[in-house]
């Protein structure tokens, strides 16, 4: 079973003019995943990102900023307009990754996931961050090439020229990955 994690689509990375300038072809591309995935019976997942006010989750470049992010409940931490989430089971983290501090793994395992197809941004923060940690845990990642993006682009190159490598981490299309779909039940 291959499931799909959409990771911060939220209102606050689009404030980046990097990310700003591609979130519509993101969120069709998020779309087209989500729609894939949950008409062909595999699972998918909503994972965004809400820090507390008071200071208990942030991370230490927040802490020594004194500067907070992303606040539950805040306008920030609200999904992107367009992107398809109703009914969609939802994940919330404090980390880069997905799997820290979350019951990710526990969910993965209670699907049979075997694979997870990243998508959404940063991809070279917590779309690197995830994959590598989903790699600790032996589960097999693809990246969805067309419906990722990141504030540094060539960071992202790295970071997934380091995972394609090092990790064995494919790196594939929209169309490539809706394809193995149906062969993956």
């Amino acid at each position: 079973m291959i499931a799909l994690l959409v990771i911060d689509m939220q209102n606050a990375y689009f404030e980046a003019p990097e990310l700003a300038a591609r979130q519509e072809q993101l969120v069709a591309s998020c779309n087209r995943l989500v729609e894939g995935f949950t008409s062909s019976g595999h699972k998918a997942l909503l994972v965004g990102t809400e820090h507390e006010r008071d200071k208990s989750t942030w991370t230490l470049n927040m802490l020594d900023d004194d500067q907070g992010f992303i606040f539950r409940g805040s306008k920030q931490a609200e999904a992107v307009p367009g992107l398809a989430k109703d009914g969609l089971p939802q994940l919330n983290k404090t980390r880069d990754s997905a799997f820290v501090g979350t019951n990710l793994l526990s969910r993965l395992r209670n699907w049979g996931a075997d694979e997870v197809v990243l998508a959404g941004v940063s991809t070279h923060n917590c779309i690197a961050q995830t994959g590598a940690d989903a790699f600790a845990h032996n589960i097999r990642v693809t990246y969805a090439e067309d419906a990722m993006a990141s504030e540094d682009n060539q960071d992202a190159k790295d970071m997934l020229r380091i995972l394609s490598t090092s990790y064995r981490q494919p790196v594939q299309s929209t169309d490539e990955i809706l394809a193995r779909l149906s062969e993956a039940k």
